[in-house]
């Protein structure tokens, strides 16, 4: 019985033992800024498109703050994609001084469909842009986001994400464990991949990419998690998603508990479905043209799996621990002393992070919640993984309505002086 459970149990502990230290060894890249010399002289055009489904209610903050960016008026134009919208959100954004693009489709519906109409839009006008950038109808932009896309384009990057913040991590215990979270990714793996030339992955806002590489390659990514499959489309094709740290959205973050447990399970749902399509070509050109960063790639695939596996390890070890079962190779493979230090990163990383960012008082509090928000992952993978072939779209409403300046005010962010933005402004 020992040898048969052996042949489940030995590999599993393997792969488990690879990836805890490969993500820690990754994270500990993430704790500084590389030095970098700035071009901030505008150069490049800007196609904004934000695709919102009925959002009346916070498109106008968006569209106010994109009119006062830091960057030339002439170079840059905002697009909304009003989709399947039954509110005034059409209405509101034409009243700021967007150019509203109406699409009703009731059978192709969702944001990677709403992009790719887009996209074949903006191809067929006179004007031409040099790179298109997305955002999020709930998200609110800091205004030197284009001068920090100007300047990475001018290095030759051509897929970039900017770094994702919290508009409200201080509402409730839910935005603030949600803020939490994109803090520590933001650091400890898109910046430190980004480090030490690994490829990040797109985050469905904040994200800059050049029309050449639309035009070549075309978007084509329409599943729940359109972002990760672009992302991973380019990779195969040899580009690598740069991190522009100092490119900053700020996002909404849901409010209650099941609004961010719908919003995770698309998100599952979708990297399933990805990592079903890409992991086997992944791997193999990764392991033909030995790219590490196709064989990285695939490892941020795996990651669900990794966590019902090690779910399953961890139940496993309990039963172990009335009936040994199985051998265990952990404590063979690496010293307890080196297990106490990884499992001792789960719990330090976040407090590093928080304050390294100077974070806000409440989530110092909201970090004591912070495990709840990690462990919930769990049943929400596995009804992902169950629901992986469904490709409904489940739409996160947004209702928490700032401005940019309220934003920074209710912080107390350093640029709390920024002047007020308003629709006189806009027009």
């Amino acid at each position: 019985m020992n040898y048969i459970m052996d042949i489940i149990m030995i590999p599993i502990q393997a792969m488990i033992a690879f990836f805890s230290v490969y993500y820690f060894v990754l994270a500990c890249f993430g704790f500084w800024k590389k030095k970098e010399k700035k071009n901030f002289q505008p150069k490049h055009t800007f196609a904004i498109v934000v695709s919102a489904h009925n959002e009346e209610s916070v498109i106008g903050q968006l569209v106010e703050n994109l009119h006062v960016l830091r960057y030339p008026k002439e170079l840059y134009d905002i697009f909304i994609i009003a989709d399947n919208c039954t509110d005034a959100t059409a209405k509101v954004a034409r009243e700021y001084g967007a150019i509203v693009h109406e699409r009703f489709d009731k059978e192709i519906r969702g944001k990677g469909f709403a992009m790719e109409w887009m996209f074949a839009r903006l191809f067929k006008m006179k004007r031409q842009y040099d790179a298109v950038v997305v955002f999020d109808a709930d998200n609110l932009v800091h205004p030197n986001f284009l001068l920090e896309m100007n300047n990475r384009l001018q290095k030759g990057e051509t897929v970039i994400q900017g770094y994702m913040d919290a508009k409200n991590p201080t509402d409730t215990w839910i935005s603030g464990t949600f803020a939490i979270a994109f803090w520590l990714i933001d650091h400890i793996w898109h910046l430190a991949k980004y480090n030490i030339g690994l490829s990040s992955v797109l985050g469905g806002t904040g994200m800059c990419i050049s029309t050449s590489v639309l035009r070549r390659f075309g978007w084509g990514a329409t599943c729940l998690t359109e972002d990760m499959e672009f992302t991973m489309k380019v990779l195969l094709k040899g580009i690598r998603t740069t991190w522009a740290h100092d490119a900053i959205v700020y996002d909404e973050k849901p409010l209650t508990f099941k609004q961010a447990w719908n919003q995770r399970k698309r998100w599952a749902q979708g990297h399933f479905d990805i990592a079903g399509r890409y992991i086997p070509t992944m791997i193999k050109e990764g392991i033909r043209r030995r790219d590490i960063r196709l064989l990285d790639g695939v490892l941020h695939l795996v990651q669900p799996h990794f966590l019902l596996m090690s779910t399953f390890f961890v139940i496993a070890s309990y039963a172990g621990a009335v009936y040994p079962f199985y051998t265990n190779i952990l404590e063979r493979v690496l010293p307890l002393e080196v297990w106490t230090i990884l499992a001792f990163g789960q719990y330090i990383f976040p407090v590093i992070i928080l304050a390294k960012i100077r974070a806000n008082w409440k989530c110092w509090l909201y970090l004591l919640m912070y495990p709840v928000f990690v462990y919930s992952w769990i049943p929400i993978t596995f009804l992902g993984f169950l629901h992986r072939h469904e490709r409904v779209w489940s739409h996160t409403q947004h209702t928490r309505a700032l401005s940019y300046q309220d934003m920074l005010m209710k912080a107390n962010d350093e640029f709390a002086n920024e002047p007020v933005f308003s629709k006189q402004a806009a027009k």
